[in-house]
């Protein structure tokens, strides 16, 4: 009940106030924060996955903007040497608008990134872009782009079709939970059957061989990706865990002890306050946790 009170009363908190529940989770609004904590997960020797937050434009002017900024991560990397890789939303560079030139801002960033030996991961959202994204991932690879990468959400019904259907491509993909409001009819909503068809996702992926991020906060799934990995012995270089930025980082520090590769999702840019809020109202769950890490109780 908290979490909703919070939830509904946000568009009545100030931003500063707002600021306190977010900032733990995102590098900060320019791209030089994003930059400074990458180089700060390289000391303990982890990698990020940097994004550029911004989500479901309205117009092409600013899907170009957004592919600039996209264009300059690239370079910062390059410029920086970093253990880092790009991750792009589709729908922030025009999916959402039209998909060839949403299809053709994602191609250019691509480009250049394969140019520099940069990786791109295709961000997942909500069911609406589902299909189309992974369209898009597909026309990139038949076109000879091996640089890229996709998500896949454990809690939608269709993933397990999607990776089948994908699996001559030998994908990267990071698999999550998923995080959106989707409607029961096409989205497992139960806690175990989430978890459990994260199992049987990650079980599809090892057993062909894909690259895997296990992406997650869940001890239940964390144990799972280590049993699967022993298991098939893998070495490290051949799968990696994946945690957001300000979550569970002691037990991201326990993983990178053990010579586990472990990348940090590091959102930056000034839409921190509509990243933060969206996040909040889809997964209110989140408000608890955030409320604990505040006052130091969340930190295992």
């Amino acid at each position: 009940m908290l979490n909703q009170i919070i939830i509904k009363t946000m568009p009545f908190i100030p931003k500063s106030i707002i600021y306190l529940f977010a900032k733990k989770y995102i590098a900060g609004p320019e791209l030089k924060d994003a930059v400074a904590v990458t180089q700060e997960l390289m000391k303990i020797n982890g990698s990020s996955t940097i994004d550029v937050l911004g989500e479901f434009v309205t117009s092409k002017d600013r899907a170009n903007l957004e592919k600039n900024m996209s264009i300059e991560v690239l370079n910062a990397v390059q410029a920086n040497a970093l253990d880092t890789y790009l991750s792009v939303k589709p729908t922030s560079l025009g999916l959402g608008l039209d998909f060839d030139f949403g299809l053709s801002n994602i191609r250019e960033i691509i480009s250049i990134a394969k140019s520099k030996g940069i990786f791109v991961r295709l961000d997942m959202e909500n069911s609406p872009y589902t299909t189309a994204t992974l369209d898009l991932y597909k026309k990139l690879r038949d076109e000879g782009f091996d640089n890229v990468g996709f998500v896949i959400q454990a809690y939608m019904k269709r993933s397990i079709d999607d990776v089948t259907a994908l699996l001559p491509y030998k994908p990267s993909i990071r698999l999550c939970k998923g995080i959106y409001n989707e409607s029961e009819t096409i989205a497992y909503k139960g806690y175990e059957e989430i978890r459990t068809n994260f199992k049987k996702l990650l079980d599809l992926m090892l057993d062909n061989g894909l690259y895997v991020g296990i992406a997650t906060h869940d001890e239940a799934l964390i144990q799972y990706g280590l049993k699967k990995v022993s298991e098939k012995k893998l070495k490290h270089e051949e799968y990696e865990f994946q945690m957001l930025l300000g979550v569970r980082e002691n037990r991201r520090d326990e993983l990178l002890r053990q010579g586990h590769r472990v990348r940090i999702y590091v959102p930056f840019g000034h839409d921190w306050y509509g990243y933060s809020s969206r996040r909040l109202k889809e997964n209110p769950q989140m408000v608890g946790h955030i409320v604990k890490s505040i006052f130091g109780l969340n930190k295992n």
